[in-house]
């Protein structure tokens, strides 16, 4: 073997032990909720982003003084996002049990078309 390779399936940096799975440096297995409590922040952050936007989109329409349709556009923005904080608080709820299942179709087809929902009206208010 040359200097500079390890073998493989052993060391810090090598695959994982038999029936262990994934390990660390320090050879500990790897936390299965690590991945959940991402995801949750994932959600959190998203959520919080799409506030500001909203918020962003809410603050143009009233400091331009538009007609009635940008104020019924910042309006369908705010209902989006408050329909997407409802499923983002549903999947962080799916996500405290010990092994959380997948996200469901028609809770990923919601959240796209909330998300999609926020930046056309933003183009429409724009726009007009």
């Amino acid at each position: 073997m040359s200097a500079g390779r390890r073998p493989r399936g052993g060391g810090a940096a090598g695959g994982g032990a038999a029936g262990g799975g994934p390990r660390g440096a320090e050879g500990a297995v790897r936390d299965p909720a690590a991945q959940p409590e991402r995801t949750r922040m994932a959600w959190r952050r998203t959520t919080l982003a799409f506030a500001a936007v909203v918020a962003l989109l809410a603050r143009g329409t009233v400091h331009d003084g538009g007609p009635p349709r940008q104020y019924a556009l910042a309006a369908l923005g705010a209902l989006v996002w408050l329909v997407f904080l409802a499923l983002a608080h549903r999947r962080i709820r799916a996500l405290d049990v010990p092994r959380p299942g997948p996200l469901g179709t028609r809770t990923a087809y919601a959240a796209a078309v909330c998300t999609l929902t926020v930046p056309i009206s933003g183009m429409v208010v724009w726009l007009w």
